[in-house]
């Protein structure tokens, strides 16, 4: 973890104030389970463009576990390809996915750049 902006007063303030608004782990929420939250996360990494101090709808309060999976699947520089999978894998006890960026949700969806070579060639096949 950088130190900017997690050593500062301000992050700490916001910090504490997520996990105020929001103690439980969001994903193992979603998924029926009540864990409390010990980590906030950005919604939208910071490297990747997001707001060092967002509103607390851009925080997430997660789990150690929860944090370290969105992590590897997102923000991981050395992850295979661009942006792999899903953050979040598994179904709300209503059966819809718990990503919010699922496809099913309308959320994001792999663009020709994103593509593997073995991914362009069976999407040709597909094709034909």
């Amino acid at each position: 973890m950088a130190d900017w902006p997690y050593s500062t007063a301000a992050w700490r303030r916001l910090r504490s104030a997520k996990l105020a608004a929001d103690p439980l782990c969001e994903p193992c929420s979603r998924r029926g389970n009540v864990i409390v939250a010990t980590v906030v996360d950005h919604r939208q990494a910071i490297a990747s463009g997001g707001e060092p101090f967002p509103d607390l709808s851009g925080l997430m309060s997660m789990c150690p576990s929860c944090h370290a999976t969105k992590t590897n699947a997102l923000d991981n520089p050395h992850a295979f390809g661009k942006r792999r999978g899903l953050a979040f894998k598994g179904c709300d006890l209503s059966g819809l996915p718990i990503d919010p960026d699922h496809p099913a949700l309308g959320g994001y969806t792999p663009s020709q750049d994103d593509r593997t070579p073995s991914e362009d060639r069976l999407g040709t096949l597909a094709n034909t």
